[in-house]
């Protein structure tokens, strides 16, 4: 099985929870649901009993049913939930075309419809699953559908446009969504090399490059570059009044969609207190461990626990512990240990200010005397993307935590340290980078990332993002921009908790690219997945009195 596949099936797992002995289940296999159009998709059932009514728990995937449940569904069988593992449509034994971005609302509440009216269901429904099979319960919810009580999605994220597709900067995240196409949407046999369909151009036909044939989802993606009506249609997001069952989220900082699990938390925390959020040190697949880097023992949590007493609140109208404990656990990095919120960002943490200073340095104040730095970003040779926040396959396009002191060598990046701090400093929510700058081109983008020094030397990334500058005033539209002429702008550089220790120091990589993270600008001004002919641009970053070039960080 595809290492792709893997990541979703064991996502939801927790070496925490003590397995419980398995006791017999009946199961149906290959069941046919009928959709409001006639197509049908196809599920694999599981009881706790032959004739009992119970509540069910519904997944949704696009990675194989399979015929067997995995150990976390089996936990749900034992624990006395029906299990319903449907194969979405379009994929594997269902019927249909798969359009990911239209199909899942519709199909995820006639599903719902369906399994209620089953005799061995109560009418009540939760869902569960990571990745896609989060995504899709954020779908259904939207629908309203009476039989869904409560969802449980892991790294799962909900907007198509930021966390799918774009950057929140509008840049395109090339190499998850490739990559993710490549794992399993590719023609049978094709072989691609993920080094060679991310250089691919024009962007427009790397699906092609990437799965040997031509890919609807990703046809529709180019042709939306901006945040326009098109995504807002289909926006979790912006609908999220829609969404009226509990939502208990689990992310993690090395996680492409933890800034919107917790944006989407902090929204619905507005309106209502029973949502629930978890936020620990860990990639995509929380299975997985970082080569070189521990966070502790300490730094799991029980998911399957947490899932069980999140449905027997729920489904089952047993009161839970988690409904008296604060709702936000957010682990923090460098102290390596589990904090407790109310709200996102918590109430306790405070902006703090650090200027770019000359000398390549972070400061308390707005430096005095005139200062620029000057880099020229050339797309043929790009800064590459060491670790972070990607997806969806780490042999290919590592992830997480990594040393960045290769890609700080670079004279195409520029960074701005802090003497080493003398007390540690608590750092937790979103990091924002504003900059005065300038550039050669109508159009480039200006990328940020936020990197703990240790004594040591070594630079670990914790968190970063990227503008594209033709979105500098909104996602909504392409504004060009003049050569030369100074802008004020906001890079969105993610989120993140970690406690920078006594002796490290903060440091800040400015750039002009983070590849194949995100596309490269081809600093031309036209459609950038339409272009074959990049240009170099000259960029330049001010930071004096009347250009006081920042961090912000929140601070604890």
């Amino acid at each position: 099985m595809e290492l792709a596949r893997r990541v979703f099936w064991l996502i939801a797992l927790s070496a925490a929870a003590a397995a419980a002995p398995q006791k017999l289940v009946f199961k149906d296999l290959h069941v046919p649901i009928p959709m409001r159009d006639g197509v049908r998709l196809y599920a694999n059932i599981f009881l706790p009993s032959e004739h009992a009514r119970v509540p069910a728990i519904l997944v949704r995937t696009p990675y194989g049913k399979g015929e067997d449940l995995v150990p976390n569904y089996q936990a749900l069988v034992d624990h006395g939930f029906a299990m319903v593992v449907e194969d979405v449509r379009g994929r594997y034994e269902s019927e249909g075309e798969f359009h990911p971005l239209e199909q899942e609302t519709p199909d995820g509440s006639d599903t719902l419809d369906w399994v209620a009216r089953q005799s061995w269901c109560d009418g009540k429904i939760g869902m569960t699953g990571g990745s896609y099979l989060g995504i899709v319960q954020w779908k259904a919810a939207l629908a309203g559908n009476p039989h869904l009580k409560a969802i449980f999605p892991v790294v799962a994220g909900d907007d198509d446009y930021r966390d799918r597709f774009y950057s929140s900067g509008g840049a395109m995240k090339l190499g998850n969504r490739l990559e993710w196409m490549a794992e399993n949407l590719r023609v049978f046999g094709y072989h691609p090399d993920f080094s060679s369909f991310v250089l691919h151009l024009p962007i427009r036909t790397a699906d092609v490059a990437a799965t040997g044939r031509t890919v609807d989802m990703f046809r529709t993606a180019v042709a939306h570059p901006a945040f326009d009506s098109f995504w807002k249609s289909i926006s979790v997001r912006e609908q999220l009044a829609k969404v009226r069952v509990p939502v208990f989220s689990v992310g993690g900082w090395y996680d492409n969609f933890a800034e919107s699990d917790l944006e989407a938390y902090a929204a619905l925390r507005k309106t209502s207190g029973i949502n629930r959020i978890a936020i620990g040190p860990w990639p995509h697949n929380m299975s997985i461990r970082f080569s070189g880097v521990d966070f502790g023992p300490g730094s799991w949590l029980p998911i399957r626990s947490l899932q069980l007493a999140w449905f027997d609140q729920w489904l089952l109208g047993k009161d839970s512990p988690l409904l008296s404990q604060p709702p936000a656990r957010i682990f923090v990095m460098g102290a390596n240990r589990w904090r407790e919120f109310e709200d996102w960002p918590p109430e306790q943490a405070r902006p703090e200010e650090f200027y770019l200073e000359d000398g390549a340095a972070l400061g308390d104040k707005p430096p005095r005397r005139a200062a620029a730095e000057r880099y020229v970003y050339d797309p043929a040779t790009p800064v590459p993307t060491r670790g972070g926040a990607v997806c969806c396959n780490p042999r290919v396009f590592p992830w997480g935590p990594m040393d960045q002191r290769s890609v700080e060598s670079r004279r195409d990046v520029l960074t701005f340290s802090t003497p080493p701090l003398t007390r540690d400093l608590e750092v937790i929510g979103p990091v924002a980078v504003e900059l005065y700058v300038s550039t050669s081109a109508r159009d480039t983008d200006f990328t940020a990332k936020l990197v703990d020094v240790f004594p040591d030397g070594n630079a670990r990334n914790l968190t970063d993002g990227i503008l594209r500058l033709r979105y500098r005033a909104s996602l909504e539209r392409a504004v060009p921009a003049t050569p030369g002429q100074v802008y004020r702008i906001t890079v969105d550089a993610g989120v993140t908790g970690n406690v920078f220790e006594k002796g490290h120091r903060i440091r800040l990589e400015i750039s002009s690219s983070n590849f194949p993270r995100f596309d490269r600008n081809p600093n031309t001004g036209t459609v950038a997945a339409t272009e074959t002919h990049p240009v170099k641009a000259t960029e330049t970053i001010y930071h004096d009195k009347q250009h006081p070039s920042k961090l912000v960080l929140m601070v604890m």
